[in-house]
């Protein structure tokens, strides 16, 4: 027998709020997994209210990994992300454990899967040029410029995320051609793991129901507070986290700028805007198996499980025996 064999993880794709995490703790708890986060935002400790980071309760004693790992002025990368992630897997694979992923950004499982290709060196010249180019000419501008160097990546990142949009240009003039062409060369992929990918579609109007409810939930749960006692532990004002969608928002109340219900209902639009950039990337994710609905539905949940189990089978059994089984006597 093999002794590293080629083993299955679990990949749930899908837009923010549609029940991911919920959805892999139930897999997890009837296939002997564990749940792996792929989302740039769980990284930082200190946000987690904003980031939807699973409470203890939500966790219901599963363990779930690569959350927290990050101080919030230290900089997240997909490259860094696959060099955490394979010590995970590494460790699951040592304690025979289904690794299930929640995959909230993309690129981060692109990564992962498939490698990156080199980039070029970054030009720190070039960026304050780019930074000064946004400032004269005005928001959106820098979403427009990327647009006209590589349509597919500003599909999916956010119009006002300036440091990502920054980065994007920068491969695009130093290397020539479109980043997403970037991406796609020289790439490493993952030894020892096949990909079993499952995709989470609820209906529109119901995922954008989802989205306001789960904000409000978030405001009633203390988010504002979250976002003073974090400004209060004097954190730089520009560390990476306070750019994700609500905390810019909620800056601005605490600040006095705009009153929490306009904050409110822009955190609501952002993060519709969030889901649907979302969902244009996973469509053109090879090989997910979608679903339609949210990952608390039983009928979603039973589907889920019928298909990965049947999955797990075909492609990876006699692994899988040796696995999963070798104490077990039968088959997941």
């Amino acid at each position: 027998m093999n002794k590293n064999p080629v083993l299955p993880l679990v990949a749930i794709v899908g837009p923010t709020a549609s029940g991911k995490s919920s959805l892999a703790v139930w897999l997890a708890q009837r296939l002997r997994g564990e749940v792996v986060a792929c989302d740039s935002t769980q990284l930082y400790r200190g946000f987690d209210i904003g980031t939807a980071k699973p409470s203890a309760s939500e966790r219901q004693g599963i363990p779930h990994h690569l959350i927290d790992v990050l101080k919030p002025t230290e900089e997240a990368t997909a490259g860094g992300y696959r060099e955490r992630a394979e010590v995970v897997l590494a460790e699951l694979r040592l304690r025979k454990r289904l690794p299930i992923f929640t995959v909230g950004t993309g690129l981060y499982l692109r990564a992962l899967l498939l490698g990156l290709a080199e980039v070029p060196q970054r030009s720190e010249a070039l960026r304050e040029r780019l930074r000064g180019s946004a400032a004269e000419h005005g928001e959106g501008h820098l979403h427009r410029m990327l647009a006209r160097l590589d349509a597919k990546s500003a599909a999916w990142i956010d119009p006002a995320d300036e440091k990502k949009l920054i980065s994007a240009i920068e491969v695009c003039i130093l290397a020539k051609k479109p980043l997403s062409e970037v991406h796609r060369s020289g790439r490493n992929p993952l030894q020892g793991w096949k990909a079993i990918k499952i995709g989470l579609a609820p209906e529109r109007e119901a995922l954008y129901a989802s989205v306001h409810a789960r904000t409000d939930a978030m405001l009633a749960n203390g988010w504002m507070e979250e976002v003073k006692d974090l400004f209060a532990s004097g954190l730089p004002m520009d560390a990476k986290p306070f750019d994700f969608i609500g905390y810019r928002e909620l800056q601005k109340v605490m600040d006095k700028h705009i009153p929490l219900e306009e904050a409110r209902v822009a955190i609501q639009q952002a993060t519709r805007r969030y889901a649907k950039r979302q969902m244009t990337w996973f469509r053109k994710e090879e090989g997910v198996h979608w679903i339609t609905g949210f990952g608390d539905d039983p009928k979603v949940r039973s589907e889920g499980w019928s298909g990965s189990k049947r999955r797990l089978r075909r492609k990876c059994l006699m692994e899988l025996e040796w696995t999963y089984n070798r104490r077990r006597g039968s088959a997941p």
